[in-house]
């Protein structure tokens, strides 16, 4: 299987957020940046910038490729703690420029890094964490079952969207869409009165066909 054919792992959070921005950003191919984005851009080149250490039995590797054939996924992760002891422990982390959320946009992230730790080292991971840059905080991610089946949901969502090549609708969340980067581009208005029940007839309707 090439990478082509693999789903960033940093994708799930865009999927996860509004199906309709991973579309933009993922099938369409349009991209812009914000006063979010730049500063999370500059927050990663900071932390991927560090080099591996070793410290009090933990190591440190920063920058981390990660791959999963079982689930279709690709990705760098920020920082891979290794507990040196037997067996090792390892905990991904990865850091964020906001702060922490009651969703699970982010530890959705965390979860699917979990995954292909998991696959490429033949191990468990039973705990991740998220550095948040504004509040200088880490939040413990708890990689249990309940988060696992979110994060494989939103793997097979993100999946069939590219599968079906087709841009939903808008959130009805208008705070998301304030917040979003690519608001000028979606057009969010313009969109979330007309299209949205054309968009889940094509969507679906070849499955609600087949069981009927």
């Amino acid at each position: 299987m090439s990478d082509d054919q693999l789903i960033a792992i940093s994708a799930l959070q865009h999927y996860t957020f509004c199906p309709r921005q991973f579309a933009l950003i993922h099938v369409e191919q349009v991209w812009a940046d914000n006063r979010f984005t730049a500063e999370g851009n500059i927050l990663h080149e900071r932390v991927d910038s560090g080099v591996a250490e070793q410290r009090r039995g933990t190591r440190y590797e920063r920058s981390v490729m990660l791959k999963s054939l079982k689930y279709k996924l690709t990705g760098k992760m920020d920082l891979l703690e290794i507990e040196q002891s037997n067996p090792a422990k390892y905990y991904p982390v990865e850091y964020k420029r906001g702060k922490p959320k009651v969703e699970d946009w982010d530890r959705v992230q965390v979860c699917a890094q979990a995954l292909c730790i998991e696959e490429m080292r033949n191990t468990s991971v039973t705990e991740g964490a998220i550095w948040y840059w504004e509040v200088r905080k880490r939040e413990t991610v708890h990689i249990d079952d309940a988060l696992r089946a979110v994060t494989v949901t939103a793997i097979e969502g993100a999946q069939l969207l590219l599968a079906k090549g087709k841009t939903p609708p808008p959130t009805d969340n208008l705070k998301r869409c304030r917040a979003c980067s690519l608001v000028d581009l979606c057009e969010p208005q313009a969109f979330r009165s007309d299209h949205s029940a054309q968009y889940i007839k094509e969507l679906f309707g070849d499955e609600s066909e087949k069981t009927a």
